[in-house]
């Protein structure tokens, strides 16, 4: 059978033979779970291709006994898994990527890359089919007459792709791959004799993989911020669950029972197989450690640690986003000072008054007391009808919210809220003959500003209960009469 060939003229070689559609798609996926399970060789393998992976065995052959055993053991698992592969071994990618498609099952000693590849047909230099046309019709049809050949000449009629395929193959330029994912600062693994199916047996063994890598994040100084626990099974299936920290751990306990409210999260969806015969425990991100200070009955208390703990096995169960915490934010306006954010996310807050040059706030100086504000602010603004007020700036005699009238007894204020300069917006203005357009956008500017500042008021009512409330506009500035809501109440 020949690529291209029709489906009758393939049916009359081998009557037997099935035809199934072909889904890109599908092919891909299990081409990165086999990418992911050879994992358990190198945490650095990449795709090659449609049909291919590299893997950088760097550091990593010894562990299985040697480039040969460890060539075998891969060869047999995929072969238990109901793959046929060829693989190569070889110093070069190039070279290791010809000897699994040209050789079969080979390994290049480091140095005799040239050797190897010489009597190989050109396909074996991974150049495109066009320049192996060319090639062949001068009379290069192996990569050792390409070897042969003056460089100068070949670039020039062939370009430097030739050439630059040929020096990778041969070591003289470096050629880096790139792994799906990156890899880990610290990961420590176990090999299983037999494989295990219960749960409590994977704990068992994310306990003790903890304890080993606790005296290497310790030798660092550093906690782990976020782990992935990486299970593979028998039939060539990975799993990986990731948890995160709100600080940096080390405790082996702890980070056993960050793993076992994920496990428990998924339940019966967890599929375990035929069993798992490697489990590794990676660190995925790392952080400064800082030690606490011992009591005098030599315990550390920490109430911000047993916080932090407890949230972290909520996360872990229910997901990232099952606990907010507030933090503030440079803002002018209320509801805007304060964003929610994930428990473990780390805020850079930024002020954005100085962003641009020239208009960054004056800091308030210490001894200045802020106004009093309440302790339960609005998401938003609800307005309120305000029949009268003593003076045009003043408070409210009396209001009307949700449709029930109260009459102020005792107000304070105002405190004066402006615009937030950096979010001004500049309506579209037409300039009539004769005037100047900077004076009007200037007038504008000042009106649209006015339309935005907030005056507020701390006022009480009869029945004793105080309210926070503003008036947004300023009275003769703007074309729109001012406007009222309340923000807050006090307690």
């Amino acid at each position: 059978m020949k690529r291209g060939m029709g489906i009758a003229d393939a049916r009359a070689m081998h009557p037997t033979i099935e035809v199934v559609e072909a889904d890109p798609d599908a092919d891909r996926r299990l081409l990165e779970s086999l990418a992911d399970w050879c994992d358990r060789y190198t945490p650095l393998v990449a795709l090659d291709g449609l049909d291919g992976l590299f893997l950088d065995i760097t550091g990593c052959a010894h562990l299985f006994g040697g480039e040969k055993p460890m060539l075998e053991d891969m060869l047999s698992r995929f072969f238990h898994q109901g793959f046929g592969v060829r693989a190569g071994i070889a110093s070069t990618a190039g070279a290791a990527w010809a000897a699994a498609r040209f050789s079969g099952n080979h390994i290049v000693a480091p140095g005799k890359e040239e050797a190897f590849l010489g009597p190989l047909p050109l396909s074996a230099l991974r150049i495109e089919q066009e320049n192996r046309t060319r090639l062949e019709s001068v009379g290069l049809r192996t990569a050792g007459a390409v070897m042969a050949a003056p460089r100068s000449p070949l670039v020039r009629r062939f370009g430097a792709a030739l050439l630059l395929r040929l020096d990778q193959a041969l070591g003289r330029l470096d050629e880096a791959i790139s792994p799906r994912l990156p890899a880990a600062p610290l990961s420590v693994e176990r090999q299983l004799a037999e494989p295990i199916t219960q749960i409590e047996h994977v704990q068992l063994v994310t306990e003790s993989l903890a304890t080993t890598l606790k005296s290497q994040l310790e030798q660092r100084g550093e906690g782990a911020r976020r782990l992935a626990l990486i299970l593979f099974r028998t039939d060539g299936a990975v799993s990986r669950i990731a948890v995160g920290t709100s600080r940096p751990l080390r405790e082996p306990p702890v980070i056993q029972k960050l793993f076992h409210e994920k496990l428990s999260a998924i339940g019966q969806d967890f599929d375990v197989g035929f069993g798992f015969d490697l489990i590794r425990l990676a660190v995925l991100s790392t952080a400064p450690f800082e030690i606490r200070q011992a009591d005098l009955v030599g315990e550390a208390n920490d109430d911000d640690a047993d916080i932090a703990l407890f949230a972290d096995r909520i996360r872990a169960r229910l997901g990232e986003e099952a606990i907010l915490k507030p933090v503030t934010v440079e803002s002018h306006l209320p509801e805007r000072a304060v964003l929610t954010v994930p428990f473990a996310r780390e805020v850079k807050l930024e002020n954005s008054a100085a962003k641009k040059p020239g208009k960054a706030r004056d800091p308030v100086p210490l001894s200045v007391s802020r106004p009093e504000h309440p302790i339960r602010l609005f998401h938003s603004p609800e307005p309120i009808e305000v029949p009268a007020t003593e003076v045009p700036e003043g408070p409210p005699l009396h209001f009307r919210w949700r449709r029930a009238l109260h009459r102020v007894v005792r107000a304070e204020g105002p405190e004066r809220i402006a615009a937030e300069w950096w979010r001004e917006t500049i309506p579209k203005i037409k300039v009539k003959d004769g005037e100047d357009p900077e004076v009007v956008r200037n007038r504008v500017a000042a009106m649209e500003a006015a339309r935005l500042t907030r005056d507020y008021f701390r006022v009480e009512d009869t029945e004793g209960r105080r309210y926070w409330l503003y008036r947004q506009g300023l009275y003769g500035m703007s074309d729109k009469a001012p406007r009222w809501f309340l923000h807050g109440l006090f307690a």
